[in-house]
């Protein structure tokens, strides 16, 4: 109490009579400061009226002539500023509503204390009508919104932005903070802003982005202002944060950011201007030196050696009770076909394919279709390496077997994924198989463009597979993977062609097509059109509503509904997701089942009931949430409860969503739930849940999951299916020997990767349904993770754009946000020289002053310059 002005102390209990007396004066200066000072006391009697704080602080000032201003809150204390906050944000409540009731534009407050905080409404409203007539309404919105300047002002000089930025939310004017912020504030207002994203309902959480993005932009934070506007996805602020720098090492800087979001460079340098464009960021807005850096990076790590099936598997660690020992069985070769890609991709040096002679090499120990993703697993091990990797694969498309054809076409597709090349080699070498004759060509140079583009939105390649969607005389499959291959490409771009052929045709195709297990791809790609687009989605939802066939329409509409919401953390999607899963389906067919044996009559009256949307909506429950971390625990309960109680179906989907919430990033709980789905008694939950593990430990080398594995591999080894996909597990484990991650998230984990996306649905699609099609012909379809995957690793360059070794501290990325003072941002950090691999969660900070970052994110390619100021440390001589 000491800190209580005395008079105010002992003013207290005398409030009410001053209250009566305050309304006989009449109108004068000292009438205005006498409001100040009731309105300070009304602090202790806050309970007793509703906001009369702010009731007396606006009438003093309505009482003051216009030439005098009345005196700040601030002088007041810092608890009045606070309490002035939270009423205005209460009192903007109540009128906003008040209005929508279709009051008065400001109702006015009930000037007596009633008791209890804010009465019923009807009572409030007709005190108000007996007291219009003596009381004028006291201040409008806008004097709220500069009372609310004034506090947020005051909030920010004195370290409480988190208050400010509440406060404007409140009164639904945020984007006026632009103006309050200086060079001490800004970057904890954004910091703090961008943390409540995740939690926004739409609209907010973009006005709250675009905010940010304005604040940033204006204090030439230009790597913060671009991951934004990548966020957003808003092309003319890339463009405008893109063209904003005049150094030219920041403008690369940004360009390797754009280069690994996959923004297509047509936002950046439009077709048709007239610029020109340097050499050196060219190469970094296409990606084309990932190659060479991505192997000298495992150089760096000692890992650039191949590694053979056996590294991975230690087979004579497995308990095993076989003795029949190194019989070649097809599927084992064709499982160790995906292992070696997935171990040595981007490598391009592994023993079974690359460096194999010719007679001898991998492909011919595989039958038929097994050579076709034998031939395209060349691609994923000279990934990204445009120059040799062609000449590699170039010799197997004169094969005179269709398969490896077929596969050779794939691998071009495959090695281009994420890197942008003059020469257009996928283009020109795989736009002439499209119209081929044959099933298996078509489909690779298909599958083929969609990766080797996906995200570069480039309209040659809508005008050549637009015609196969909707050509009715195509077979669904072709369709299907050419409305695919668009969604790769047009990912998040909300094309409306593509869209509306896709409806089209899913409006116009006898039912029986849409039975087909390939109807879900189509389903998918209009959905991928919509990655991250929000509410833009309503009047496609609608449109597919009216589609006859049931199970489609549902399916299409609960894909597009979770891809447009991908990542957000929002709440009621989830929650409307959960609803689709909720329905038990299974009931009818046990009756089928019934009637079947007493008879086949009554079977042609109710068809069964599709329930696959329920598998999508399972996905998509982690798809939505798996964008920040409160979220994504709270769905492992619900997920857990399906698991415990849903269908079949369902039940089966489980895992890989699972896999999804956290791809790359092995957590042990997860690890152990999915450990124990893996013994499932259902063998379709058991295999999606060791295809998951192989998910959540991608690119890591875990050993612990590594040994898991190799249990389950002793445990299935009668089971053909479920020790394929160990096996390809096994290979995941070590994808890129734990030097690529599939985890969308990049750039500090703020930038959802659309195309990682893209990827990553598409695969966990085939598993819907795995019987028909990575266990059947289709097992190339493992292939879609290619746009998902990306070197793990910090890379810094100096202003020349080679790379030269510094000392940076990796540790685990600690969440600093709205606390006080600088605290560390990492926490149990080692020390290393670069290049360094970081994990999903690590983050990395110079541990040396003599660079200065162009980025504020160290990750990726990270271009440095010498910091002008720095003087070489004296070391003590010895």
């Amino acid at each position: 109490m000491t800190s209580v002005p005395k008079p105010l102390k002992f003013l207290h209990p005398h409030y009410p009579e001053l209250q009566t007396l305050y309304e006989t004066w009449s109108p004068t200066e000292d009438k205005s400061l006498f409001a100040d000072i009731l309105s300070v006391l009304a602090m202790t009697y806050s309970d007793t009226q509703p906001r009369g704080t702010l009731r007396y602080r606006l009438l003093s000032a309505s009482l003051l002539p216009s030439s005098q201003h009345i005196s700040e809150p601030g002088l007041w204390g810092h608890e009045y500023v606070r309490h002035l906050a939270a009423e205005l944000g209460e009192e903007y409540r109540v009128r906003d509503l008040g209005e929508e009731e279709g009051e008065e534009a400001e109702p006015v407050k009930p000037v007596k204390p009633t008791e209890g905080d804010e009465k019923d409404k009807e009572d409030g409203e007709q005190q108000e009508q007996k007291q219009k007539v003596d009381l004028e309404p006291v201040g409008t919105i806008d004097d709220l919104c500069a009372l609310a300047m004034q506090c947020a002002k005051f909030l920010l000089h004195h370290n409480a932005e988190p208050d400010a930025v509440d406060l404007l939310e409140e009164l639904e004017i945020v984007h006026k903070i632009v103006d309050l912020v200086d060079d001490n504030t800004y970057g904890r207002v954004c910091q703090y802003m961008i943390a409540c994203v995740n939690l926004l309902a739409p609209p907010d959480d973009v006005a709250f982005l675009r905010t940010a993005h304005a604040i940033y932009a204006k204090h030439m934070k230009l790597p913060e202002a671009m991951t934004i506007a990548i966020r957003l996805g808003d092309q003319e602020l890339v463009k405008e944060d893109f063209h904003a720098p005049r150094n030219p090492s920041m403008q690369r800087q940004l360009a390797f950011l754009l280069a690994r979001a996959q923004v297509p460079k047509e936002w950046v340098f439009p077709e048709d201007s007239e610029e020109e464009i340097s050499e050196d960021l060219l190469d970094c807005l296409s990606n084309t030196r990932l190659s060479q850096h991505f192997r000298e990076f495992g150089k760096e790590l000692g890992v650039s050696d191949p590694k053979s099936l056996e590294d991975i598997y230690k087979s004579h660690l497995e308990n095993t009770k076989t003795t029949t020992a190194n019989v070649d069985s097809a599927r084992a070769n064709l499982a160790s076909t995906f292992v070696n890609a997935f171990v040595n991709a981007g490598f391009g040096n592994d023993k079974l394919m690359v460096e194999a002679d010719e007679g001898n090499s991998w492909i011919y120990k595989n039958k038929d279709h097994g050579m076709m993703s034998a031939a395209a697993s060349l691609g994923l091990s000279l990934l990204w390496d445009t120059d040799v990797g062609l000449s590699h694969v170039d010799k197997y498309t004169y094969s005179a077997e269709e398969h490896i054809k077929a596969g050779a076409l794939l691998a071009t597709g495959i090695l281009n994924t994420g890197v942008r090349t003059e020469a257009d080699a996928a283009m020109a070498l795989l736009a002439e198989y499209v119209e081929n004759k044959s099933v298996s060509l078509k489909t690779s140079a298909i599958i083929g463009l969609g990766l080797a583009y996906s995200g570069s939105q480039r309209e040659d390649l809508q005008a050549l597979l637009l015609p196969l969607i909707a050509d009715e005389s195509v077979s669904m499959e072709i369709a299907s993977l050419a409305a695919l291959s668009l969604g790769f490409v047009f990912v998040g771009s909300g094309n409306g062609e593509v869209s509306s052929t896709i409806l089209q045709t899913l409006m116009e195709r006898e039912p029986k097509q849409l039975d087909e297990k390939w109807a879900r791809y189509m389903a998918l790609g209009l959905a991928l059109l919509y990655v991250g687009l929000q509410d833009a989605t309503d009047a496609i939802i609608v449109a597919l509503q009216a589609i006859e066939h049931e199970a489609i329409s549902k399916q299409a509409q609960i894909l597009v509904d979770m891809c447009a919401y991908a990542g957000t953390g929002n709440v009621l999607k989830v929650q409307t997701l959960l609803h689709h899963c909720d329905e038990h389906i299974v009931k009818k067919e046990k009756e089928e089942k019934k009637d079947e044996e007493s008879g086949e009559e009554t079977k042609e009256e109710q068809p069964q009931k599709d329930d696959t949307f329920q598998a999508f909506a399972v996905l998509g429950i982690a798809l939505v949430a798996m964008g920040e971390e409160i979220g994504s625990e709270m769905s492992l309960r619900q997920l857990n409860h399906l698991m415990q109680y849903g269908e079949p179906i369902i039940r089966k989907s489980v895992p890989l969503a699972l896999g999804l919430l956290s791809a790359s990033n092995p957590q042990l709980p997860i690890l152990d739930t999915l450990s124990k789905y893996s013994h499932d008694n259902d063998l379709q939950v058991a295999l999606n849940a060791i295809f998951a593990m192989g998910l959540v430990g991608a690119g890591t080398n875990n050993a612990r999951l590594a040994q898991m594995l190799r249990q389950l591999a002793g445990y299935y080894y009668k089971e053909p299916d479920c020790l394929f996909i160990v096996r390809i597990s096994q290979g995941l484990v070590s994808m890129g020997k734990g030097t690529i991650t599939i985890n969308p998230f990049f750039h500090d984990r703020q930038i959802m990767s659309r195309t990682a996306v893209a990827g990553l649905l598409a695969t966990l699609l085939a598993f819907t349904d795995a019987k028909s099609f990575v266990l059947d012909k289709y097992h190339w379809m493992l292939y879609f993770l290619t746009p998902a995957m990306y070197p793990r690793f910090l890379i810094t360059l100096n202003e020349q754009l080679e790379s030269i070794p510094v000392t940076v501290r990796v540790g685990q990325a600690v969440d600093v946000v709205g606390q006080a003072g600088k605290p560390r941002t990492i926490s149990g950090f080692q020390t290393h020289s670069t290049p360094v691999r970081l994990g999903t969660t690590e983050r990395a900070e110079l541990a040396t002053e003599e660079f200065i970052p162009f980025t504020n994110v160290l990750e990726n390619f990270v271009i440095l310059q010498k910091n002008p100021g720095w003087e070489k440390e004296d070391k003590m001589e010895l």
